[in-house]
């Protein structure tokens, strides 16, 4: 009588996070040596300006991205502002790709300057996957002259976590048997993807440490959270199961452009669409790229938001429709009243410009 055969276990991948430390402002410190040792804020001058990017000198000042650049020279006077050049970056960005895709072609990338890697079946060098990150991070200082930190892990969620720990030019690992203890004593506030409001509403419950998420039960979570508790409560279990997709599924394109003084009437609000769309065509023509839908985002100088899309029949790609399109947005059902401080064109319901047939077709609204 054969032997019952044993439940095949779940090879323990091998993920990896790896994280340029302060991309944007590395670049500038890089190429200009009088700005090492500096505090350095990448990002707009003017007075509506935000921070794309704070070196690490400029950190322990509070400055942080995404942040006014007003409240940011606040914080730190001495604070050397640059504007941004993203074709640099962009150069930068794809020769770390390339070191990335020596080692395997399982490469998400998040943005310009970071990216998780499967490395189970590395395409070369060893099969330990602290080796490679560590190799990895060699090869991108002397292929750029910047620094990188990683994160090793079994899971996405880990790596990344990991990734944050030993920042600049760090490498820290967390090994599936210590994976438990360690989500235990992480604050909900350091979970990848859990906001400021998601975390006031687990402090509400009770919940703020991984310790205290690893004792309710998924259904109770999934009550008060939805579909949130029960993602809460597989990362309180370490179940992280997500793969690395080398080819993230694009949803939309656009561009939006916060002006440095506030807009208002047709005329000028046109005049501001003009490089917005231009810019628009010329990234759904880097991606290949076409749309069926297109969304006119406002912002007023209350930050009240608002959008408003039509859809079509034939794809939109070329720059004349596209115009049309948004001043007809923005004349429907009005041209707002009220000063406006931002501006978006985005495309969206994506098919490969390959798949149209070339000619574009008369649109309606």
């Amino acid at each position: 009588m054969p032997l019952p055969s044993r439940p095949r276990q779940r090879p323990v991948r091998k993920i990896l996070h790896v994280d340029m430390d302060a991309f944007y402002a590395s670049v500038e410190q890089r190429d200009d040596p009088a700005l090492r040792g500096r505090p350095v804020a990448v990002g707009g001058r003017s007075g509506r300006g935000v921070v794309c990017a704070a070196s690490y000198e400029a950190r322990p000042f509070g400055v942080r991205s995404a942040m006014p650049m007003a409240h940011a020279r606040k914080l730190c006077p001495d604070l050397i502002v640059v504007p941004p050049r993203f074709a640099v970056y962009k150069e930068v960005s794809d020769v770390v790709r390339g070191i990335f895709r020596s080692y395997t072609d399982l490469v998400e990338p998040l943005s310009l300057d970071e990216a998780y890697l499967d490395v189970t079946e590395p395409k070369r060098g060893p099969r330990s996957a602290t080796l490679i990150a560590q190799s990895i991070r060699r090869e991108i200082h002397e292929a750029t002259g910047l620094t990188a930190s990683a994160g090793v892990s079994f899971a996405k969620f880990f790596a990344k976590v990991a990734s944050d720990l030993d920042k600049p030019d760090g490498l820290s690992v967390i090994q599936p048997h210590e994976a438990r203890a360690f989500m235990a004593a992480l604050p909900v506030e350091k979970f990848h993807g859990v906001g400021p409001a998601t975390a006031r509403r687990l402090h509400g419950l009770g919940i703020r440490t991984g310790a205290d998420l690893q004792s309710w039960d998924e259904a109770a979570l999934r009550q008060r959270l939805g579909k949130t508790g029960g993602w809460l409560y597989r990362l309180g279990q370490c179940d992280d199961t997500r793969p690395v997709r080398p080819h993230r599924v694009r949803k939309s394109v656009g561009v939006e452009r916060t002006f440095s003084h506030n807009e208002r009437g047709e005329a000028a609000i046109l005049a501001r669409l003009e490089p917005i769309t231009s810019e628009l065509v010329r990234r759904l023509d880097t991606h290949g790229l076409a749309g069926r839908t297109v969304t006119l985002k406002l912002k007023t100088a209350r930050f009240v938001q608002s959008t408003r899309s039509a859809s079509f029949a034939s794809p939109v790609w070329q720059e004349g429709p596209l115009a049309t399109i948004a001043a007809a947005l923005l004349a429907r059902p009005e041209v707002p009243d009220s000063p406006l401080r931002l501006v978006g064109l985005t495309v969206s319901s994506l098919v490969p410009l390959a798949d149209v047939d070339g000619v574009q077709l008369s649109l309606e609204l």
